[in-house]
Parts: structure tokens; sequence; C-alpha cells
């Protein structure tokens, strides 16, 4: 009895150990995304934010926009694999398997598309080095009200800018503000490595007093406290930027807008992992309606040399971080990132995702508005020009741990301040899209003429590029005079006030979040003055966010409606 039950241990041992072994990891890539999620019900998997955003944009929800299939990943759990990594917009998951035979057993399921091993993805060879991207980003503490600064402050402006006087005024945010415009109602969401004792730090006093911060994720290490002390501050400083409000020393451009703080960086070590926990904070942010990104971040070398990135590699499409970075801005998000502090060294040039065709790549200049030496340099592989602007990234004033405000390098710092002004300006003109408030900024520029590699088109002018899309409209033939849409909420019926100029030949759609039209009258004469007109039998509509859009062939207006 005990020699057949002996022989029976080796017998299933022997079978085991040809189809079990030391666990490796495997990127799987989906066919398609089947499952009870569809694309017209967006509020299953999407905020009203999220929807509201492509909206207003005209952007329709699409497949990428789904969850990844629960059906998939069920079958990959039911063969014991562990899934540790999941993009919907890339439609693929990282596992964990301990079978010899699952790359050869899966490749033949219908579902899959392909099965690629991900050993080298966590294989972590810490060089001790400083990160490439931080590089050069040195913080100078300054004592007291960093009176010893030289800066020039208006004494009737909105803010009393300190030593940031320069930073805010150099690209004409200032203005913005004295105008009212200072990011509110616009969502900021700011990827980075860390946000050490923001919860704590003064300079954001107001932002946590008025409920400004909106939530965190950590998606290197999920459930961590992104405000440890153990965590790095480079995202502290950044957001300083942006959302600080320490009259007299640090103002940031955009002090009133909306923050979710996002951390897709490990700071103690540099791999290319890191690039898909950046795609995941992204699909996040798009996912709560977060309108603007910053990203302070950038990815060429590796501590791992095989995870290198070569130059031919920033051609807008080919890294991971640059396709998640051009698919958030598809989404209608402004996709803000610093160029680069390879200027100066063996590199050179922009790092990704700052290659992205729709990525706002921003450079540095110094406190005069000349080119920094270490902000990385254009073009791309394809040859665009890059950066796409430029703003202080020498001297910028940020907080410092563990209180105060310092001096920092690096343009880590110029992007923000780039993003915190572009959500003023957004405040300010609601109805343009994104790529709209990029060529805006762009024009406005200092260099808008003659674009360069090293600043891009130049130092932007905010006024000017509010100036420059206010008269936009003013300059576009609009037969509407005063629209009026009521009741919203609605039930069964809209009913729509409509002041004309001139008599109209209008076309009435209400379009819902898929972007198809759900109701609306094809042709209805109009005459000049007021009219009244009615959508109705809408009670079978379901629940949500629509765009109501009138037009009458040559201009065409929208108002938000919501059942």
């Amino acid at each position: 009895m005990f020699k057949f039950f002996y022989s029976f241990l080796l017998i299933s041992f022997s079978f085991l150990s040809v189809n079990t072994y030391s666990q490796s990891y495997y990127k799987v890539w989906f066919k398609d995304k089947q499952s009870d999620y569809k694309i017209s019900n967006p509020d299953q998997f999407l905020s009203a934010k999220s929807i509201e955003r492509r909206l207003l944009q005209q952007i329709p929800v699409t497949d990428s926009d789904l969850p990844v299939s629960p059906i998939y990943l069920q079958e990959l759990q039911s063969v014991g694999a562990e899934i540790i990594y999941i993009s919907r917009w890339l439609n693929m998951v990282i596992v964990k398997s301990q079978l010899r035979s699952f790359r050869t057993d899966f490749s033949e399921k219908p579902f899959i598309k392909s099965i690629k091993s991900a050993d080298y993805l966590f294989t972590k060879n810490h060089s001790g080095k400083i990160k490439p991207f931080f590089d050069k980003e040195q913080l100078e503490r300054l004592p007291g009200r960093s009176s010893r600064l030289k800066h020039i402050e208006k004494t009737n402006g909105s803010y009393q800018y300190g030593p940031s006087a320069n930073q805010i005024q150099m690209i004409g945010v200032d203005h913005l503000h004295d105008m009212g415009f200072t990011g509110s109602g616009v969502i900021i969401g700011v990827i980075d490595a860390g946000f050490n004792s923001v919860n704590i730090h003064a300079a954001f006093d107001s932002l946590r007093m008025n409920g400004q911060i909106l939530g965190t994720r950590d998606f290197v290490q999920p459930g961590n406290d992104v405000y440890a002390t153990s965590m790095s501050g480079h995202g502290t400083m950044v957001l300083s930027t942006m959302g600080a409000n320490l009259p007299g020393q640090l103002i940031g451009t955009a002090p009133k807008a909306n923050y979710w703080l996002l951390r897709s960086e490990d700071a103690n070590a540099e791999y290319l992992l890191e690039e898909y926990y950046w795609v995941n904070a992204a699909e996040f942010a798009d996912s709560v309606g977060v309108d603007i990104i910053n990203s302070s971040l950038g990815y060429s070398l590796f501590d791992n040399p095989d995870e290198n990135h070569t130059y031919e590699d920033m051609d807008g499409n080919t890294t991971v971080v640059t396709i998640g970075a051009d698919m958030a801005a598809s989404k209608g998000i402004l996709v803000v990132n610093s160029a680069g502090n390879s200027g100066s060294n063996s590199w050179q040039f922009i790092t990704a995702p700052a290659d992205g065709d729709s990525v706002f790549t921003i450079g540095a200049v110094d406190a005069s508005g000349e080119y920094a030496y270490f902000s990385s340099k254009g073009p791309t592989y394809d040859g665009r020009i890059k950066p796409d602007v430029s703003s202080q990234g020498v001297g910028t004033i940020v907080a410092a741990l563990p209180t105060g405000v310092g001096s920092g390098n690096g343009t880590s710092f110029s992007s923000p301040i780039i993003a915190g002004a572009a959500a003023c300006l957004w405040q300010a003109n609601p109805t343009f899209s994104n790529m709209e408030l990029i060529n805006s900024i762009r024009t406005s520029a200092s260099r808008s003429a003659n674009p360069d590699n090293l600043t891009g088109w130049g130092i932007p002018d905010f006024l000017e590029a509010n100036n420059l899309l206010v008269s936009s409209l003013l300059n576009t033939y609009n037969p509407f005079k005063i629209i009026t849409v009521f009741p919203n909420p609605f039930t069964e019926r809209i009913n729509i006030e409509i002041g004309l100029t001139d008599t109209i030949n209008a076309k009435i759609n209400l379009i819902n979040s898929n972007g198809k039209k759900v109701a609306g009258l094809n042709e209805v004469t109009l005459p000049t003055g007021k009219n009244r007109i009615s959508l109705n039998n809408l009670n079978k509509l379901p629940r949500g966010i629509y765009l109501l859009q009138i037009s009458d062939g040559i201009y065409t207006t929208t108002e938000k409606v919501i059942k």
C-alpha cells in the first residue's frame, strides 16, 4: 500500500512539474470587448462630467471607452492567472501565471489577439541614480517671505503674487485673474510621483478648505497614502505652481481649479512599467471628468537598459505612454506635458509622451525669457516641432518641504504653469475644444511666426489667447440673439425660445452621449424675432446628458440639457 501511494505521488508530481514552474508575466491583448456594457449607456462606466466633456466637444463614446471584458478576465482567472494590470484603452491585461503552457494554450482562444512575455517589465535593476526626468530639478529654499527675490508686482491686481509674480506675469495669466478667471469649475488631473504633505502644507490651505482636491489615487501601489512623508514631494511642487495660494509668497496659475492627485510614478526607480501606470492614471482621469492633465514626467532611458527607448521611438506612435496620452487627448482632455530636462545631456531630445501629436508639450525658459540650457529639444523623430510653447522653468517659485517656498529648476515646473493658465483660459471660453485652446495659445506666443525646436512657438500671452478666442466668436455669423431652453432637467418635453435677427430654415437635433440624434426637427422656418418651439414625446429617452443643437446650415449653437 505504501509503495503504491509513493508511486502515485511520483506520477502526480511528474505530471505537475510538466505543467507548472516558477511564475512568469504575460501581456495579453483582446480582440474585442464582449460584455454587458454598452456604448449607448455610458453612465455605466463614465461620470456625468466625462460624458459632458464629450458632448461639448462632439466626441462620440466608442468601444475604446468600454471596460475590458469581464468574461475574458474570468477565463484567465479560471486557470489560476493572477491579473495585475488592466487597461481599457489598450484593451489588454498583464497577468502572472505558473502554468508553463499558459501562452500556448491561451493563444488559441478566439478572443485573444496576442500574448507576449512581460517578465522584463518586472526585472528591476535599481541604478541608484536620480531619475533622468528629475535631473537638474534642484530646489533652493527661500528664507522668510522670500523678499530677496526681485519681482515686479501689480499693486491693484487680484492677488499678491510675491516672488511668483514673474512666472505669472511672463505669460499674462494675471490679466485673466483680474477678469475673474482663475480656473473655477475646471478639473485638473495631476499625474506625478507623490504629493508629500499636500494635506498639511499651508500653500494648499484654500484647496483643502474649499474642497478643491476631489480625490487621490495611487496606481503604483494601490491604497497608499499619496500625502505620506515617505512619498516623493515632486508632485507637491508641481501642484503648487497651479493651486497654491500663499499671498505675498506663491500664487498658482489656477488657484480656484479643482484637482485630482494621481500617482503613477515610482520615485525610487525608473522602469517601463511606469508608462503603463501612467495610462491607468489617464484612464481614471478621463472617467471622473478631468478636463486637463498635467504630467511633469517623461520616459527615455531606464534602470534596465533593455527597456530603453531610442530617438526613433519619439515618433508620436510608438511608446505605450504616448499612445495613452494621445488617447486621452482624443477624449477631449487637454494633455499638458513637460518636454524633459535632457537638453544638455547625450539624449538631448524630448521624452515620451511629449512626442505625442496631440500632447501640448512645454519647454523651459529662464526668468528673462531665454531658453533654459537643460530643456529638452525637438523635433520629434518624424520631424514635428517640439516643444509647443515654453514658460519659466529656472528659478520657478514652488512649495518647499516641509513648509515654506523655494526656487526650483526644471520643465516639471514650466508645464504646470501652462496647465493652470490653460484652465483659466478654458473657464473664460468653455465652448472651445482642447485643440482649439492649443492653437490659440500657440498663436499668442512670442515666436508664433517663426517657431523653433528650443522654445517652440515661444512664450504665450494668455490675454492675447483669450482675445483670439473671443474675437473668433464675434467674427462668426450668428443669427441667434437669445436661446432659452426649459425645463432643464426635462421629462417629456423641451421648450425652446429663440430670438432671431433674420428669418432662417433651422434644423434642431437632440444628441445623446453616443453622438446620435434621438429627437429633433429636420427643417423648420423661423421668422425674425422671438420664436417658441417644442420637442415632444421624450418620455422614452433614458436619463442622462444630452446636447441640443440648433443650426441654420452656417452657424450651430448648442445647449446642454439633462433628463
